[in-house]
Parts: structure tokens; C-alpha cells; sequence
């Protein structure tokens, strides 16, 4: 195990447990440095992401921070949207995806920096 992989999973579990999207970082990681094509990188990406995600759900519910009830609707609709995204992910090019994650990255941290925090 390198020094890379150890630092860029624990920056992906940190982060995702805060919500900041850690899987970015990991998938930047899979494909920057281990060369590992983007669909293969995403695919580990989910595989990663279910045991920080359901230990970061028990947390946030024990501080009172999630109200399951609530996030049922928002579930449910993710869900389908993982479903036509996976769907959809078989007609698209490895390389035209990498050009829209990259694009999105770019696009989304763009917005962070210079949005009007209310």
C-alpha cells in the first residue's frame, strides 16, 4: 500500500463524512494516479462510499442532525436517478465522461468560491 492510497482514502472518508463529496477526491486519485479508467474508478468510488455513508448517517442521527422521515422522499428520488443514471452510464464514452466530471468539478467549485454565502 503506498503513501498516496492511505492519504487519499483518508481525505475521501474524511471529507465525505462531512458531505463535501470525498468521492471526488478518490476518483481523482484512481484515475490520476493509478491510471485506472473512469467507469472502473466510479464503480469502486460507490463501493467505498456505502460504509462511510452508512456510518456517517448513524452519527448524524445520534447528534439529531437527521430526521429520517424527511430524507425518505429525497431517497426515494435518488434512488431513481441512480437507477437512470446506471442506466444511461452503458451509452457513454469513458472519455466523454471523464471530460463530464471534470467539467462538473470545475463547474460546482467555481460556484463555491464566488457564491454569496446568505
Amino acid at each position: 500500500m503506498d503513501l498516496y492510497m492511505v492519504v487519499s482514502s483518508l481525505l475521501a472518508g474524511l471529507l465525505g463524512s462531512m458531505g463535501f463529496g470525498g468521492g471526488s477526491v478518490l476518483i481523482i486519485y484512481l484515475v490520476s494516479i493509478l491510471g485506472l479508467p473512469q467507469k472502473q474508478a466510479q464503480g469502486i468510488n460507490l463501493v467505498f462510499f456505502v460504509p462511510c455513508a452508512l456510518l456517517s448517517v448513524i452519527a448524524y442521527k445520534k447528534r439529531g442532525m437527521v430526521k429520517i422521515r424527511q430524507t425518505l422522499p429525497v431517497t426515494a428520488f435518488a434512488i431513481m436517478g441512480c437507477v437512470v443514471g446506471f442506466i444511461i452510464l452503458n451509452y457513454i464514452p469513458t472519455y466523454i465522461l471523464s471530460k463530464l466530471f471534470g467539467g462538473f468539478l470545475l463547474i460546482f467549485g467555481l460556484w463555491q468560491m464566488f457564491r454569496k454565502v446568505r
